[in-house]
């Protein structure tokens, strides 16, 4: 099958191999509820009984189908595990498909070998997979990531081998070890930990700036059960500064869970100097009580959603709730927006930046542009604000400074960007606005704002192994 060849190495803080990336999932008082820990395998091939003395033990792609009859075979090394396990997910990435959504991804066995060789394993000497059906997939699609609950396997540290096998002709291949950890199969564990105190993982130290300007860095749509988020925490990681999200903090919807599963161990270690926006899907839950319990006082009061702040002497940060339903609107004579001229009347800063989760703006596919925020845009651009910066399209686009109605305007008009890129899967383009300049819709990243007395400097800055980026400084008003 093999049509398409994908060897994209994307930075992330699980090593391949036998190493794993540890997650505690703490209470308020501190004390641990449980714990994650993610496993890569360390080793994985398939057999292939059209090439029966061929090894595949070097392949970035892993297949499984019947005609030719293809296998697949992963093992695992567990270890660390302290507490009592109460869940292990194995998560492959699917990397190509025979035909589209009907493909069909295989039937997942144990193997009681579990010394069986990487790169000496062949058709002709493969082991047998001998164990019970761990569980089956049926219908699946390419560049997506599934799911299947192998705890009763799984029982506690030690080598576990799986075998998949498929009696369709209408296989797929999936993503092995060599193609990178951020598409390789896991191994996902997950520990009881009771009522034994035990530490959250250590943050990341910020990096240390190397201009005595104020960074802001971030992004929206941010964190599911992809491998996205971890490509754009890895960029984190190097960038100084503080932190910005643009909303859909976590997929689908925005529950607790969802935070310590997915957000925690990615973008959380940067929680500390983090100022969050909420997202359709934090308010997927009701009150967005996920979103708030988890930001705490950064997220400002969870009736409201909305706050600003000062940074660098010489500008103001404005964080509007754009999920207007939630809070009472964002008309004009709304709460919010009420609170927003309020705010922008007291600044004293000479240089403005908003930023919500619905663009007013987009030229995505999957969401139009919003009107409901057309008031919070109007009272920016009344006051003299210089940048919006939005999520909820999963893509990067930049516009040109615009007025409300979008014309274009190099005198007062505010240039607003939606940075949707943060790790969620991504949207195509629809119908091209005017006055958008720049766009991409297949890269992973986050948009460093560099902000200077009297202008900004932005930076679209990739995911490791993608080449897009764009940058560009603007006057402020």
């Amino acid at each position: 099958m093999f049509r398409r060849k994908k060897l994209t190495v994307a930075s992330t803080t699980a090593a391949v191999g036998s190493a794993a990336v540890f997650a505690a999932v703490t209470l308020s008082g501190g004390v641990a509820n449980a714990a994650t820990a993610t496993f890569n395998p360390v080793a994985d091939t398939y057999v292939d009984n059209s090439h029966t003395s061929t090894n595949y033990g070097t392949s970035g792609q892993l297949g499984v189908d019947n005609s030719p009859i293809k296998r697949m075979f992963l093992r695992f090394t567990v270890t660390g595990i302290t507490g009592t396990i109460s869940n292990v997910k194995l998560r492959v990435h699917v990397d190509d498909v025979a035909g589209a959504e009907s493909s069909v991804g295989g039937t997942f066995k144990g193997l009681s070998n579990t010394t069986w060789s990487e790169t000496g394993t062949t058709w002709n000497n493969q082991p047998s997979i001998d164990g019970a059906t761990l569980g089956t997939l049926g219908a699946v699609t390419q560049n997506s990531w599934y799911e299947l609950d192998v705890t009763p396997y799984v029982t506690g540290n030690g080598t576990y081998s799986i075998g998949v096998t498929s009696s369709s002709t209408n296989g797929a291949d999936y993503d092995s070890r060599e193609s990178g950890a951020a598409t390789a199969p896991q191994l996902v564990v997950t520990t009881d930990a009771g009522s034994t105190p035990t530490p959250t993982p250590t943050p990341t130290p910020t990096p240390t700036a190397t201009s005595g300007d104020p960074v802001l860095v971030g992004a929206g749509d941010i964190s599911n059960s992809g491998s996205g988020d971890t490509a754009t925490a890895a960029l984190l990681d190097n960038i100084p500064g503080t932190v910005f999200t643009l909303g859909d903090n976590v997929y689908d919807s925005g529950t607790t869970s969802e935070f310590n599963t997915y957000y925690n161990p990615t973008w959380g270690r940067h929680k500390a100097r983090t100022k969050p926006v909420p997202g359709n899907h934090d308010y997927n839950t009701s009150g967005a009580t996920g979103y708030y319990g988890y930001f705490g006082a950064a997220a400002g009061d969870p009736s409201k959603g909305y706050y600003s702040y000062d940074i660098g002497s010489n500008w103001h940060v404005i964080v509007v709730n754009s999920n207007c339903s939630a809070i009472g609107g964002c008309n004009a004579g709304s709460a919010q927006e009420t609170w927003l001229r309020a705010d922008l009347t007291a600044n004293t800063k000479p240089c403005t930046v908003a930023m919500w989760h619905h663009p007013r703006y987009t030229s995505g596919a999957n969401h139009s542009p919003d009107t409901s925020v057309a008031p919070i845009v109007q009272a920016l651009y009344d006051n003299n604000a210089d940048l919006i910066l939005t999520g909820h399209n999963h893509q990067y686009e930049r516009f040109a400074p615009i007025n409300p109605s979008n014309q274009l305007d190099n005198t007062r008009g505010i240039r607003h960007f939606v940075v949707g890129s943060g790790g969620a899967s991504h949207y195509s383009f629809g119908t091209i606005l005017p006055n958008s300049e720049v766009r991409n819709s297949d890269t992973y990243g986050v948009l460093k704002v560099t902000l200077h007395p009297n202008s900004y400097s932005w930076q679209f800055v990739p995911e490791a192994g993608k080449t897009f980026t764009d940058s560009g400084t603007t006057a402020c008003h």
